[in-house]
């Protein structure tokens, strides 16, 4: 079945609740901890997603939406998925590399994906069974063989104190890898190794609305998605691992042994 009307209202909710994070980047923001100290939420946030919130409920009233900010409303088994801001912290500082996630899932499939980036424009979009774009050009994974020749990457969850939980792999894969980055923002992390601009990414503690949209781009644009077992990634589990295809094996390899 299409899914092309709910396809092209995340497009549209995401362009706009990125152009509202556009106004409000750099500027004076009302930010606070959820949690830990670490976890940052801000008035971007929320009026992000309260904009997304109320373009869906105008068009499709009856579908569920669970959001990071505001959680679970309705119980139909149609239901989007919201991270209004992914990358707050980066925001905050002014850093720029975040952006806006909208998936949309029916009885636990998820079959439109939308990451949207305001600053520099570009909107990755995928449809199940219709493969994965960005800004309309059609993406595809990279071609990298071996894990020594690959571009990864990764994040660091929100912790309480002591070494963050994903340090030990971080140093591992540094050794295995030709090189390794942490930019802060998981959503466009996934669309990266989609893109073929990463070769792979991991990371431990992610939520749904962290990897949704991600998640699909990423197999629609011909790659694989998994837990550290290499078994399928389901949204109710934490661990994830993107890749190419090519290097995924190697990526689960380490993973065993060190997770």
């Amino acid at each position: 079945m299409a899914w092309t009307e709910r396809l092209t209202l995340a497009e549209r909710a995401a362009r706009e609740a990125g152009e509202l994070l556009r106004t409000k980047f750099g500027r004076h923001l009302q930010i606070r901890s959820k949690g830990v100290r670490s976890n940052l939420v801000t008035d971007a946030d929320t009026e992000s997603e309260t904009l997304i919130r109320a373009m869906i409920a105008r068009r499709f009233p009856g579908d569920a939406v669970l959001g990071e900010e505001e959680g679970q409303s309705g119980s139909s088994g149609e239901r989007w998925i919201i991270d209004p801001l992914d990358g707050t912290t980066n925001f905050t500082h002014g850093y720029p590399c975040f952006a806006v996630s909208i998936a949309f899932e029916v009885d636990g499939v998820v079959v439109v994906g939308v990451v949207y980036d305001p600053l520099r424009d570009e909107l990755f979009v995928a449809e199940r069974g219709k493969g994965a774009r960005c800004n309309g050009a059609d993406i595809s994974v990279s071609k990298v063989a071996e894990l020594r020749d690959g571009l990864l990457v990764t994040g660091f969850a929100p912790f309480s104190g002591g070494e963050p939980p994903n340090l030990a792999l971080f140093r591992e894969f540094t050794q295995r890898a030709q090189a390794l980055r942490r930019d802060g923002s998981a959503a466009l992390d996934l669309c990266y190794v989609a893109a073929g601009r990463f070769d792979g990414f991991w990371e431990s503690d992610l939520h749904p609305w962290d990897v949704a949209a991600g998640a699909l781009i990423v197999e629609q644009a011909g790659g694989s998605v998994s837990d550290y077992r290499g078994t399928p990634f389901r949204l109710d589990g934490r661990p994830i691992v993107a890749s190419n295809g090519a290097i995924h094996d190697d990526m689960i390899a380490v993973l065993k042994d060190m997770a």
